[in-house]
């Protein structure tokens, strides 16, 4: 599983040939959260309030990089980093 960003204790991960829909997971801590970015929600787990708002945040401003790399993990290719929340 490809470690595709990390920012404040997050870390963001993508499954090559995950399951539909369209998603990321994201842990903090001992917290695990998937997030799907064709509608940018949480639709499995949860993390702490703060993370779990930064993290949709940086899934809005990087939408379009996530589409990217699932094709691209779908297509059997690595995915790229994509940068960190600032």
């Amino acid at each position: 599983m490809p470690e595709i960003s990390r920012f404040y204790g997050v870390r963001i991960y993508m499954y090559a040939n995950d399951h539909p829909p369209p998603h990321f997971h994201a842990r903090y801590a001992e917290h695990q959260v998937l997030v799907r970015f064709d509608r940018i929600e949480v639709y499995r787990g949860s993390l702490p309030q703060r993370e779990q708002s930064m993290v949709l945040e940086w899934a809005i401003l990087n939408r379009e990089q996530l589409f990217a790399n699932w094709e691209m993990l779908r297509s059997g290719k690595l995915p790229r980093r994509i940068e960190p929340m600032r």
